[in-house]
Formats: structure tokens, C-alpha cells, sequence
């Protein structure tokens, strides 16, 4: 065994690291966290200083083992967990185990490294310089883990027991539901509004372009001066005939600055934008450029570290990207000096650089035999946007020419030119909604004075339209604006709201589902503070003051517990139906009672408040003139099972028949009797086999005793025997690549004979 032993969190990493390390190094990783809150409520002790209790996570344990096992015969003992509040905590919880094992031996040496790319010379630097664990990220990591277990032990099993069991809230996820769920409630509120802009066409040459009225009878116009088409009918014809002559031309040099190198959040907006990919895909496919890919025998780390707030890079790699451009470019790519970019974060640790290509020189199209799509693409775009960084700015030639048209309009045609390239030969970063810009037609060469032919005039009509859902990259935007949680727990924090139901894609915009929009509500109404932004924000602060040792975390976590306590219990007085009933200013049609939007398992609905004396349901966006008031009967026929009258309804799946009696009696049949193949049933020999539909409309065959016999299969069925295994039961399969065929439906027989041979190929 080696006297050296370096701990690692990513198991990947450790080939890498062995060949920097040598021989002398043994490399073993934790394989993440070792150990986290055990989950039952009182793991935290808020009477005690925020005591925890803890445990070794299960799937770890044989990993925990075999580092005990390691220091027992190590003499130097390196943690190498990644460079961030977690991987000091993840460092910190390896020592408190190796404390409780009593392997603190005063003899070995236990020493902290952190690297921030996987090269030889980060690594071998890394080792060189050792530091003790540091105190105060542990701390704020502490503070954070006990902050979200107390919202998620108390907030959670309130959730259950008022709305519906299996719901939870977080302390960072519940503001980003709240974001979600308000602009939904937006867009319900516009009110979408006309106006209408007119526009002159003309040309000189062959060059077409076209103007736009901005001014009319000596006064600007703003977005709804023009409201009806008759407005813009009287502006069209008091301009018939008018001759149109050039007035002011402008002209203007622009330049455009490259954008700063990615941070976390900006590494997943941009994979969101250009590369359609999920947050959490971004994250994954980040972590395993860091930690290293083959290249043909060698694993090399191609970024930096993916987790960072900081746009900063290292003096040495400026001169490398400097040296690349200008190798491979015109001197006038290359500024003068190298580009500085601020960080817009106030707590961004500066000690900690850009994601980051490991070396510039390593092209995409140079590895990417060796790189998955994803990969490849990722890593593509990175290493674009850190060489167009520290290129010279984009410059554009701008005119904006002011048309007079008669004595009473004034038009305005607008365009750029791109003189030089800059950055943008390289890299450009997409955007959020934005609509196309105008500015960039380009116009011919025109002079004051100069007359215009006016080919045409013409109105053309607008509508207001209401704010976008969030897209994932909008919303890890909006996520950073107001300061809700850290870039680093963006991807996790979409995707508990997407496994909890508490928002739908559509496309690829964040719809609250009605849970979501329950829950979103409750919090609201009745934990106001703990989801607004500004008090999120604040703690996130308090956290990062934590973390560089301004703060005790101790008085933090006081501050938040005693008053949200104070709120939980006040709260568990809140009876389920004032949670999740919205009464409506609506009487019952049915019995004259007041309506009330109400949750079920399907979502929400409007049904009667005295429910279950008066069954009256309609669907949320029904309108109450056009809604049943009474259900319809099926006729000549009783419940099966308890005699009442049979009713028609609709459920999610479409319509069914069910009994009147419901919830006392929960008898349900098909609207459509099902079709009876005649095979008798191969398991319980009861019942023959019937066609049905799933809930996804595919057809199946299953028992008619069902659910006393349960056997089903997808393939039609045929009442013959298996020649091999003498099953009783065939079943008919049809495929383009054998046509059809009789199988056995037993996985373990198999046997098959084609009966009709597939079409020959064209």
C-alpha cells in the first residue's frame, strides 16, 4: 500500500490523477457525500446549537470501508474533494468518520488540496500545497443543509395533511415555484390590446427597403397612437399621392463587446439557448469534461471546474488564449491588452476562475472523435466563448435616415453593416425573447434631399402580447436576478419541481400544474415571508458572509428558526378545506349553494361546497351557461352492486359509466362493453380474454374475471396450443421484419412460425 493517499470524490478522476501522482500515490473516492442527515424529524437539535445527527449513506458504506481501511496504513492523507462548500463539507464528514473510528493518528499527516482543472501542473501544485480544512465553508455548507431540513420537516408533512400526502416545499424551491406560478397569473390578467404601425416601402436601384412612421402632424407617436384600423386608414389616405423626400441622415460607428467567459448560470442558459439541452443535461455532461475523457489512451480533465460564480481567468490562461489568437488570426483580432471582465456576483470567490477550456490549443475538432454529441457539443461551445472572450470587439458601420413623406408624416428606415468581425467570427451569445432586430437591413446610399419613389403604404396590425413562461434558461436567469439559491443548485432545484408535478413543459415553457399551483398558494397566503425574494436572497447572503467568515452561523440559523417555528404551529390549526378550496361569488345550480374551486386527484375543478350531499362538478374552464346540471342516466339499467341509478361521466380518461351512489359506492364499467375474443383465459380458466384500451389508447388483452386474475398480454390471442411447451394460448404478432407470425406468449419457450411472409422490398 502506498504512504499516500489522495480522496477523491468522482471515481473517473482517479486514473488521471494516478498517472500525474505516481506510483507513490494511492487515489480512492468517496464517491460523493458519506454522510448525510439521518431523515426522521429531530435530526437537527434547535434546542442545542443545531446539533445534527448523521449517518453513512448506505450505498457509500463500502466505499467509507475501504478509505478506513487505507489511512490505517497511509502516512499522508490528502482530501480531494471538488473546490466548493460541498466538497469541504464532504472533506470535513471524511475526517469526523475517521475521528469516530479513531484514526486521527497524530503521526499522519491529514491536509486539504483543491485544484480547479485536472492537469498535471494544477494537480502537482495542488499536492504541493496543502492547507487545513476551511472551518467557515464547512459552516455555511452546515447551515444550509440544517436551513433546508428544517423547512422540509416542518413545511412538508403540513403540505400532506392540508393539501394531499407525497408534496413537499423547500426553501429555495418554492420561491422559483412561486416565480412560475405569478407570471401564470400574469398572463390570465392580460388583456390584450390593438394598435397598428404604417409603413412606407421604396427602393433606389435595385436596392429595396423599407421606413417606418414615427411622426405624424408634428408630433411623435407612441406604441398606441394609431389603435384602429380606421385610424390608420384616414393616416394612409391623407398620404395618397404625397411625394417622399430623404430629410436626416445619421451616421453612426457602433462596436459590440464580446461576452464575458461562462459562469455556472451562464453555462446553463446558453446550453438551454443554443443547444437544447435541460439544465441537469448541462450539469451532467459539464462534470464529465472535467473530470476527464480518454484521448486515445490518455484521460485528460478538458475544463475547469464546471461550479463557479467568477468570470476572472489565470494570467496563464490569457497567455495561452492571447497566443492562439494571435496565431490563427489577423492583428487586429488581438487587443492590445488582455479583456478583465467583473464579476456581477458580490460574493464570488475570486480565487476560483471561469469555466474554461484546460488548454486552448486543444480544438474541438481535435477531440472530438473521442467526445459523445453532447460532449462535443458542450465543449465546442465553451472553447468558443473563451477565445472570442479576449478578441477585439465587433464594429458596425449604423445609418438612420429620417424619409419626409407629404408635409404631415415623417418615416424612419434604420440598418447596420458589419465592418469588421471581431468576436463574432468566433462566437456570438444568444438571447431570451427577444424579437428580430430591424437594425440590421441594410440601406443604399442616400442624401438629404434626395426624392424617393414611393412604392407602397401600408398599415399593418399589432396585438400586445402577454410575458413568456419561463423557459429553463429564463428562469436560471431570473433564478440569479433575484438571488434564489446558487447557480450551482439551479439544475437541481427545476428538476424537484418537475418530479414533484409541480409545473409541466410545454413547449419547452414552465406551466404550474394545479398542485403546484395549490401549494404555491398555501406557501403565499400563509408563509409569506419564506417565499419572497428578497428574504431568500438575504439568507443566500448570510450563507455566502458564512462562507468567507464575516458571519456566525450559529445567530443565522436562530434568527430564521424561532419566527418560522412561531408560523408552523400557528399554522396546523388551517383546516384541508381552507387550503384547497377557493370559494367563488357562484350559487350551485343544483342545490343553491355556494360553488368553490376545489383540488381532486385530477387536478381542479368547480363542484359544490356542501359536497357530498350535492354531487354538482364542472370542469374549471367550463362555462357555467353551457354546463350539465344533470348527469346523464343510463337507461334501463341499476348499479350492479348496490341498485342506484347509473350515470354517465367523464373522467380523465373520457367518458365511463359510474354509479350515482359515488363515493359510497365506486362501481365502474366501460361506456363500450369490451370485445370478447372467445379465448378462454390460459391462468385462471374463468374468464375469456377481452380487447381494452390502456390509458394511452393502445390495445391489450386481458382477463374478464379481472382484477381476481390479472393476466394480460398486447398481442391478439388465438385458442391454440404451443407445439413445444404446450401452452394454451397463441398470440398473433406482426412486424415489417418477419410479417406475421404465431408466438408463444411464455418468454421462456419462444417459439414462433411465420404464417405470412413480409411484403418484398420495393
Amino acid at each position: 500500500m502506498a504512504e499516500n493517499l489522495l480522496i477523491v470524490e468522482s471515481p473517473s478522476k482517479a486514473k488521471t490523477l494516478q498517472k500525474y501522482l505516481g506510483k507513490d500515490f494511492q487515489i480512492l473516492a468517496s464517491y460523493g457525500h458519506v454522510r448525510g442527515l439521518v431523515r426522521k424529524d429531530g435530526s437537527v437539535d434547535t434546542e442545542h446549537d443545531y446539533k445534527m445527527k448523521y449517518q453513512v449513506i448506505d450505498k457509500n458504506k463500502k466505499h467509507v470501508d475501504a478509505i478506513c481501511d487505507a489511512v490505517k496504513v497511509a502516512n499522508n492523507v490528502y482530501l480531494a474533494s471538488d473546490p466548493d462548500r460541498e466538497g469541504e463539507a464532504i472533506s470535513w464528514h471524511i475526517l469526523e468518520i475517521l475521528k469516530g473510528k479513531k484514526l486521527l493518528d497524530k503521526d499522519k499527516t491529514f491536509k486539504r488540496v483543491v485544484f480547479h482543472e485536472i492537469t498535471e501542473s494544477a494537480v502537482l501544485n495542488a499536492v504541493a500545497n496543502p492547507r487545513d480544512i476551511d472551518n467557515n465553508l464547512v459552516n455555511a455548507q452546515q447551515a444550509r443543509s440544517a436551513l433546508d431540513y428544517l423547512v422540509g420537516f416542518n413545511l412538508s408533512p403540513l403540505l400532506w395533511r392540508k393539501v394531499r400526502s407525497g408534496l413537499s416545499a423547500g426553501r429555495v424551491q418554492s420561491p422559483a415555484l412561486r416565480l412560475i406560478c405569478e407570471r401564470e397569473i400574469e398572463i390570465r390578467a392580460f388583456t390584450s390590446q390593438e394598435y397598428w404601425t404604417v409603413h412606407l416601402d421604396s427602393h433606389k436601384g435595385r436596392q429595396k427597403f423599407g421606413a417606418r412612421l414615427i411622426e405624424w402632424q408634428g408630433k411623435k407617436l407612441e406604441q398606441f397612437d394609431i389603435p384602429t384600423e380606421a385610424a390608420q386608414a384616414d393616416i394612409l389616405k391623407a398620404l395618397n399621392g404625397a411625394e417622399a423626400r430623404v430629410g436626416k441622415v445619421e451616421k453612426k460607428k457602433k462596436s459590440r463587446s464580446p461576452a464575458a467567459p461562462f459562469t455556472t448560470s451562464t453555462l446553463q442558459q446558453e446550453g438551454v439557448r443554443k443547444l437544447g439541452m435541460t439544465t441537469d443535461r448541462v450539469m451532467r455532461t459539464a462534470q464529465q469534461l472535467y473530470e476527464g475523457i480518454n484521448l486515445g489512451g490518455e484521460t485528460v480533465g478538458l475544463i475547469t471546474y464546471m461550479r463557479t460564480d467568477s468570470v476572472a481567468l489565470s494570467n496563464d490562461a490569457l497567455a495561452d488564449i492571447r497566443g492562439y489568437i494571435g496565431d490563427h488570426f489577423d492583428k487586429e483580432y488581438l487587443p492590445n491588452a488582455p479583456v478583465v471582465y467583473k464579476n456581477k456576483s458580490k460574493n464570488a470567490q475570486e480565487a476560483h476562475e471561469a469555466v474554461r477550456p484546460t488548454s486552448i490549443a486543444r480544438t474541438p475538432d481535435s477531440v472530438k472523435a473521442f467526445l459523445s454529441a453532447d460532449q462535443f457539443k458542450l465543449y465546442q461551445m465553451i472553447w468558443k466563448r473563451t477565445l472570442s472572450c479576449q478578441m477585439s470587439p465587433a464594429k458596425f458601420d449604423t445609418v438612420s435616415v429620417d424619409i419626409q413623406v407629404g408635409p404631415q408624416a415623417v418615416f424612419r428606415a434604420s440598418g447596420q453593416t458589419l465592418v469588421f468581425p471581431g468576436f463574432i467570427a468566433v462566437y456570438q451569445e444568444d438571447a431570451d425573447d427577444v424579437e428580430d432586430d430591424e437594425d440590421e437591413a441594410r440601406l443604399p446610399p442616400l442624401e438629404e434631399g434626395e426624392a424617393l419613389p414611393v412604392d407602397k403604404l401600408s398599415g399593418e396590425q399589432h396585438f400586445t402580447q402577454p410575458p413568456p413562461r419561463y423557459s429553463e434558461a429564463s428562469l436560471v436567469k431570473a433564478l440569479e436576478e433575484f438571488g434564489i439559491g446558487r447557480p450551482s443548485t439551479y439544475a437541481s432545484i427545476i428538476k424537484t419541481l418537475k418530479d414533484r408535478e409541480y409545473v409541466d413543459l410545454d413547449k419547452k415553457r414552465f406551466i404550474p400544474t394545479d398542485t403546484g399551483e395549490v401549494v404555491n398558494k398555501f406557501l403565499t397566503d400563509h408563509f409569506t415571508q419564506y417565499v419572497d425574494y428578497n428574504f431568500t436572497a438575504k439568507l443566500e447572503d448570510q450563507l455566502d458572509e458564512i462562507s468567507n467568515g464575516s458571519r456566525e452561523w450559529i445567530p443565522v440559523m436562530d434568527e430564521f428558526w424561532h419566527k418560522f417555528h412561531d408560523v408552523v404551529v400557528e399554522k396546523q390549526g388551517l383546516s384541508r378545506k381552507e387550503v384547497t378550496q377557493e370559494e367563488l361569488e357562484e350559487d350551485c345550480p343544483k342545490c343553491g349553494n355556494k360553488l368553490a374551486i376545489r383540488l381532486g386527484k385530477r387536478g381542479r375543478f368547480i363542484g359544490c361546497t356542501t359536497y357530498p350531499e350535492c354531487d354538482y362538478t364542472r370542469n374549471l374552464n367550463e362555462d357555467a351557461d353551457t354546463a350539465p346540471t344533470e348527469p346523464e342516466v343510463v337507461p334501463d339499467r341499476a348499479c350492479p352492486e348496490c341498485a342506484s341509478p347509473l350515470h354517465i361521466k367523464t373522467g380523465r380518461y373520457g367518458k365511463f359509466i359510474g354509479c350515482s351512489a359515488y363515493p359510497k359506492c365506486k362501481h365502474i364499467e366501460p361506456l363500450e362493453p369490451p370485445k370478447d375474443t372467445g379465448v378462454e383465459c390460459p391462468t385462471c380458466h374463468k374468464g375469456t380474454l377481452r380487447e381494452k384500451k390502456s390509458r394511452y389508447g393502445k390495445l391489450f388483452y386481458s382477463c374478464s374475471t379481472y382484477p381476481k386474475c390479472n393476466y394480460a398480454t398486447w398481442d391478439p390471442p388465438i385458442a391454440e396450443a404451443c407445439p413445444q411447451c404446450k401452452w394454451p394460448v397463441l398470440t398473433i404478432k406482426t412486424t415489417k421484419r418477419r410479417g406475421v407470425e404465431k408466438k408463444c406468449p411464455q418468454k421462456e419457450c419462444g417459439w414462433s412460425e411465420v404464417i405470412e411472409p413480409p411484403p418484398p422490398k420495393e
